[in-house]
C-alpha cells in the first residue's frame, strides 16, 4: 500500500468513526419518537393477528361450505336422487365434525326443494326454511358465500352465525352455523392477557363477543361511555387513537374482520409504554455495538475486495444456469396444460435440430434451433385449457383464440435474448409455405427459415403422438402426409429431409411411446367417496376406474389385474392404508396417492417417506383430484 494510499485510508476510516458518532446523537434524540410508532404498529400487528385468526376460522368454515357446494353441483347436475344427496350431507357433515369442530351440529339447506340436515335434525311443523335468516341472506348474495348476522338457532336457541351460500340452480341453499362461543373462545386465546381487552362489534355497535362475557349483546353505540369510540371506528376501519376508556386514558387499536365487523382492542397507556426508557439504553449500547462492528467489517471488506469479484463472476453464471432452468420449467408447464399430449416440445425441439443437423447447421445454430423447438407453444399460456384439451372439432371462435398463441409468444420470449432468431420462429412456425397459414400468412422464402424447420417438426410430432380420440399415425400415413404438404404446407427442401429421417427411421423410433390409457384402482372403504371419484372423472375417457373396498380385496385384484394408479384410503379397519401399501411395494412399483382427511403433519411426513407420489385430501375438490392424476402420469 503506497503513502497516498495509506493516508487515504485512515482519512476515511476517522471519517466513518466521526460520522458514527454524530449518527449516534441524532439516533438517541429521536429514538423516542421511533419507539412510540413502533409500539403503535406492535399493538396494530398483534390485533391484525388476532383478526386474522378470526378470519382464517370463518374462512376455514367457508372453504368447507364451498367444497360441499362444489359436490352438490355435480350432483344436481348429473340428476342425482334426494337420498344420495342426503348421503352426501351427512357423509360431508361428519367428515367437518371430524377435521374442522367437533361440536359442529350439520350441514343443512333446501336442495331440489327439499330441507335436508346432515346432523339429521328434523324441524318442527310449521318450520319455514324460506323464511330463516340464512335462506334470506344467500338468495341476496346471488351464489356467493354469505355471513348471516347473528340470530338465535331454532334447534338450540342459542346465538349463532349462519355461512350460506346459494347454487346455481337459484332456489337451492346450504348451510352451516357458528356458535358465538367459538368467537369467544378465539379471542381469550389470541388476546395478550397483560395488553388489555379485547371485543369484536359489528357495524351496528351490537357487541357479538367480549373477553368480559357479561358484555356480550350490549350495544355500544347507544351506551354514553363507548358510543363516541364505537363511533370513531365505524367511520376510519383499521385506526389507532387516543380516548378515555373505563376512566383511564387508553389507547384504542381497531382492525376490520370480514368487511363489516370489527375487532377492537383497548390499552392502557402505562401498561402499552412501560418499557421504552429500557429500550433507550438498549439502543445506546446497540448503536454503540454496531458502530464497532462497522468499523471493523470497512477494515476487513477492504482486504476482502479481489475475493468479492470471484464470487460475483461465479454468481453470474449461477444466474445463468437459474436463466437456463427457467426456460426448461416454462416448457413443462405449457406442455402441462395438455392433459393429451406428454413431451410434446421436447419432441419437436429433438426433431427441429436432427432438420437442423441435416440442413449443415453450426452447433451455435443447432442449439438456437433447439431452444426455438422448446418454447414454440409457450404462447398457449394465453389459450384456455378447455380449448386446449377439446377432444373434437374447434369452432371458429375457438381456432380464433388458438391462432393467437405463436404471438403472444413472441412477445414472451422476444426479450431472452439479443438474436431475435428464437422469437421469429415461435411466432410464425404456422405459417404455410403456400401463404395460407396464420398470425400474418407469409409465403415461401418470406417465413423465416428457423420458422419453416419448426413447421415441420410440430407437424410430424403431431401425427406421430397419441391423442384422447385416436393413436400416433402409422409411420406410412405419417410420410404421406408430409409428402403431401411438399410445396403447399412446407418447404419442400425442409419435408425432404424429414422423408429422409422418416425413411432411415426403420423401427419408428420418432414418435411418442406413452399410452394414453391409465387404469386407476380406488382402495376405500367408503362407497360415496369410491362414487365420487367415479363421478369426477366421468368426462375422462382414457382413465378406466376400479375399485376395492379394503386392502386384502385390492391385493386380490392386483393379481389378476394391470393398474397403472392407485389411489388409497388411510383410514381404512382391518388393514389400513399404510400396511396396504406395504404390501403393495413388496411386489408393485405403480404410483400410489393417499387419500385421507386427515391432515396432521406426521401422517404426511410418514407417506413422504414411503415414497408415496402425493396426498389429496378428502372431501375431494374435483379440479384438485383430475390435476393431480393428470400430473402423475406426466411426471
Amino acid at each position: 500500500m503506497s503513502a497516498l494510499q495509506k493516508r487515504t485510508y485512515i482519512l476515511t476510516l476517522i471519517g466513518i468513526i466521526v460520522g458514527l458518532i454524530g449518527m449516534m446523537i441524532y439516533n438517541h434524540s429521536a429514538f423516542y419518537m421511533n419507539v412510540t410508532t413502533k409500539m403503535q404498529n406492535m399493538g396494530m400487528g398483534n390485533l391484525s393477528i388476532i383478526a386474522n385468526t378470526l378470519e382464517r376460522d370463518l374462512s376455514k368454515n367457508i372453504s368447507s361450505l364451498q367444497v360441499t357446494a362444489i359436490n352438490l353441483e355435480y350432483m344436481l347436475s348429473e340428476d342425482a336422487s334426494s337420498d344420495d344427496i342426503e348421503d352426501l350431507l351427512i357423509h360431508q357433515s361428519k367428515e367437518y365434525a371430524k377435521q374442522v369442530n367437533p361440536n359442529f351440529a350439520g350441514i343443512y339447506g333446501i336442495l331440489n326443494g327439499e330441507y335436508m340436515h346432515g346432523g339429521g335434525w328434523t324441524p318442527d311443523e310449521g318450520y319455514d326454511p324460506r323464511q330463516r335468516d340464512w335462506y334470506i341472506a344467500a338468495k341476496t348474495a346471488q351464489g356467493k358465500p354469505v355471513i348471516v348476522s347473528p340470530y338465535f338457532d331454532a334447534i338450540t336457541h342459542a346465538p349463532v352465525i349462519s355461512i350460506s351460500q346459494m347454487l346455481s340452480d337459484g332456489d337451492s341453499v346450504i348451510s352451516i352455523d357458528i356458535s358465538t362461543n367459538e368467537l369467544q373462545q378465539i379471542l381469550e386465546e389470541t388476546c395478550p392477557k397483560d395488553l388489555g381487552y379485547i371485543f369484536l362489534v359489528d357495524k351496528d355497535g351490537l357487541v357479538l363477543s367480549h373477553m368480559n362475557e357479561e358484555e356480550n349483546g350490549k350495544n355500544y353505540l347507544t351506551a354514553p361511555e363507548t358510543k363516541e369510540i364505537i363511533e370513531s371506528i365505524l367511520f376510519e376501519g383499521n385506526t389507532y387513537f387516543e380516548s378515555v376508556a373505563d376512566g383511564v386514558n387508553s389507547q384504542i387499536l381497531a382492525s376490520k374482520v370480514m368487511s363489516d365487523w370489527h375487532i377492537v382492542m383497548v390499552v392502557d397507556k402505562k401498561t402499552m409504554f412501560r418499557g421504552v426508557n429500557r429500550s433507550l439504553f438498549l439502543n445506546l449500547l446497540l448503536c454503540s455495538a454496531i458502530s464497532a462492528l462497522i468499523v471493523f467489517f470497512y477494515i476487513y471488506t477492504f482486504r476482502r475486495i479481489r475475493h468479492s469479484v470471484v464470487l460475483e463472476r461465479e454468481s453470474n453464471q449461477k444466474i445463468e444456469e437459474i436463466n437456463m432452468n427457467m426456460i426448461h420449467a416454462l416448457v413443462r408447464t405449457i406442455d402441462a396444460k395438455d392433459r393429451y399430449t406428454n413431451g410434446h416440445s421436447i419432441r419437436v425441439a429433438e426433431y427441429a435440430m436432427r432438420i437442423a443437423q441435416e440442413l449443415g447447421k453450426s452447433p451455435e445454430e443447432q442449439q438456437l434451433i433447439y431452444y426455438a423447438g422448446l418454447l414454440h407453444d409457450v404462447g398457449k399460456i394465453r389459450v384456455p385449457e378447455d380449448i386446449i384439451n377439446k377432444p373434437g372439432k374447434l369452432t371458429n371462435e375457438e381456432y380464433e383464440l388458438i391462432k393467437i398463441h405463436p404471438v403472444t409468444g413472441y412477445h414472451i420470449i422476444k426479450d431472452i435474448y439479443d438474436d431475435k432468431t428464437i422469437a421469429l420462429g415461435v411466432k410464425y412456425h404456422h405459417e404455410r409455405y403456400d401463404g395460407k397459414g396464420y398470425p400474418s400468412g407469409l409465403t415461401e422464402k418470406n417465413i423465416p427459415e428457423i420458422a419453416r424447420i419448426l413447421g415441420v417438426a410440430d407437424t410430424y410430432d403431431a401425427m406421430a403422438s397419441n391423442r384422447s380420440y385416436r393413436r400416433a399415425l402409422s409411420q406410412e400415413k405419417v410420410r404421406e402426409e408430409i409428402q403431401k404438404g411438399k410445396g403447399t404446407q412446407f418447404d419442400p427442401q425442409i419435408a425432404d429431409i424429414m422423408l429422409r429421417l422418416i425413411d432411415a427411421d426403420k423401427e419408428y423410433d420418432l414418435k411418442e411411446k406413452a399410452s394414453l390409457d391409465k387404469t386407476i384402482l380406488v382402495i376405500d372403504d367408503d362407497a360415496m367417496n369410491v362414487k365420487m371419484t367415479e363421478l369426477i372423472m366421468k368426462d375422462e375417457p382414457m382413465y378406466k376406474i376400479i375399485s376395492a373396498s379394503s386392502g386384502k380385496d385390492a391385493l386380490e385384484l392386483l393379481e389378476t389385474t394391470s393398474v397403472d394408479l392407485i389411489l388409497l384410503d388411510v383410514e381404512m379397519p382391518d388393514m389400513d392404508g399404510f400396511e396396504t401399501l406395504s404390501h403393495i411395494r413388496k411386489k408393485y412399483h405403480m404410483p400410489i396417492a393417499f387419500m385421507t382427511g386427515n391432515k396432521d403433519i406426521e401422517t404426511i411426513q410418514k407417506a413422504t417417506e414411503l415414497g408415496v407420489n402425493d396426498y389429496i385430501n378428502k372431501p375431494f375438490i374435483p379440479l384438485a383430484l383430475k390435476e393431480t392424476i393428470h400430473s402423475i402420469f406426466s411426471a
